[in-house]
């Protein structure tokens, strides 16, 4: 374990839309950072559990989940898991997070839950990311609340814009009444087809709507990518050459640069 950090980031990956590469978005990410020698955090705050899977956790092994950790039932450091890649670790989810939002709702400071497990190992990483359920529920809004930026992966498809919309009014609104520091971390276009017209358009409509808040590196449609989870392993361990695993390379490195400017 390195020493500690008071410049850790922590990150929510969110997107109430489902199917928009968010999960793959956290685990390729993650592995990438990590690559690059950064000691990564990822939690998994889905129910689906999907990116413990895409790490080769498979359902029937997981002990000592993100569940059990914020109903107190153990402590977050007994629960971090090692994964096979060198500087990332693991909080893996089950189904049993979904019995979260209803056991959330009657605490005292239930939005705060997360941040206060997180605040004990966050000088531990450089980089905490979270996998949000597809909903802007308890769990999206505990992950909000912990977190210093946000980060949105957007589907190139028609309706990208009127879900992005919605999701920014509600950072928003957790901003105003939650987390001041909140920001947007950037938008991140997934499942890019540069053969199709409409991508085309979403990307120039997104972009002309949030500018420079938008990534430059965009993430293509990539069999490889889909594959990887089945092996459960992240598309850059599967398939480190191919189009998907070098964009999400390429992100890693953009958001790199982008944190050291903002730093100096």
């Amino acid at each position: 374990m390195k020493a500690a950090n008071d410049n850790s980031k922590i990150i929510s990956i969110a997107n109430q839309k489902g199917g928009v590469g968010k999960t793959t978005t956290a685990v390729n990410l993650a592995t990438a950072l990590a690559a690059s020698k950064k000691k990564v955090l990822l939690v998994d705050l889905d129910p689906q559990g999907n990116a413990s899977t895409g790490f080769g956790f498979w359902r029937n092994e997981r002990k000592g989940d993100i569940y059990d950790v914020l109903s107190d039932k153990i402590s977050i450091k007994d629960a971090i898991l090692k994964t096979e890649i060198p500087c990332l670790e693991m909080l893996v989810s089950t189904v049993n997070l979904s019995a979260a939002e209803v056991e959330l709702a009657g605490i005292e400071g239930r939005e705060f839950v997360l941040k206060s497990k997180l605040k004990e190992v966050s000088c531990q990483y450089d980089y905490i990311l979270i996998d949000c359920p597809p909903s802007l529920g308890l769990l999206t809004l505990n992950a909000l609340v912990a977190s210093d930026s946000v980060m949105i992966p957007l589907q190139c498809e028609f309706y990208a814009l009127e879900g992005l919309s919605h999701l920014l009014s509600t950072i928003e609104r957790v901003k105003r009444s939650l987390n001041p520091g909140l920001k947007i971390h950037g938008v991140v276009l997934t499942m890019y087809d540069k053969r199709n017209n409409l991508t085309e358009q979403v990307e120039l409509d997104v972009r002309g709507y949030l500018g420079a808040d938008v990534f430059n590196t965009v993430i293509p449609r990539n069999i490889k990518i889909s594959e990887a989870p089945s092996h459960g392993k992240p598309a850059i361990i599967y398939d480190y050459k191919c189009s998907g695993s070098m964009a999400y390379i390429l992100l890693a490195k953009e958001i790199l640069s982008r944190d050291k400017k903002l730093a100096s």
